[in-house]
């Protein structure tokens, strides 16, 4: 089972209660999500509370609670499928999400993270012209080879092969 940990902001979006988190250690299938406005359109930033690997997805229309676990998915798939790693593991991660949990936000360094990577975005996103122009699995790709403090200057595609494939 996944567990989303949303912002009150995406929250707000999705008109949902969140459910109460289990307590128990990060993993695979634990991840962050936060709305951001780009170029005045709606995104999704995901984050893996373990490896900090992260994709971006467009909102086009408001999505039901129900429907964003699909949305969730299909961008994992997307993102992973865009990085090139192998079938067996493409499927392992999609088997450990196939129920989702959405829940608060439980760790300030992963939001943290977020935040700089959101800033990334951004910057990704005027050198390729804006969000029209823009392909999200490249700037997945950009966001996934940034050094992060929070996992010792590793990088998010780094630490998810390191934990998948050993």
């Amino acid at each position: 089972m996944a567990t989303l940990k949303c912002t009150v902001k995406l929250l707000n979006e999705l008109r949902t209660k969140p459910a109460l988190a289990p307590t128990q250690p990060p993993g695979l299938s634990d991840w962050h999500a936060n709305l951001l406005r780009v170029d005045r359109k709606k995104c999704v930033l995901f984050t893996n509370d373990q490896t900090l690997y992260s994709f971006l997805i467009h909102l086009k229309k408001k999505p039901l609670p129900a429907d964003f676990g699909e949305l969730f998915r299909l961008g994992l798939l997307k993102s992973l499928v865009s990085e090139g790693i192998n079938d067996p593991y493409v499927g392992h991660m999609l088997g450990c999400q196939e129920t989702i949990m959405i829940t608060k936000t439980s760790s300030r360094s992963v939001l943290g993270s977020m935040n700089d990577l959101a800033f990334q975005i951004k910057c990704i996103l005027d050198t390729m012209g804006g969000l029209t122009d823009a392909d999200l699995s490249e700037i997945g790709r950009e966001l996934n080879r940034i050094p992060m403090s929070a996992i010792k200057y590793n990088v998010g595609i780094g630490e998810l092969k390191s934990k998948l494939i050993g």
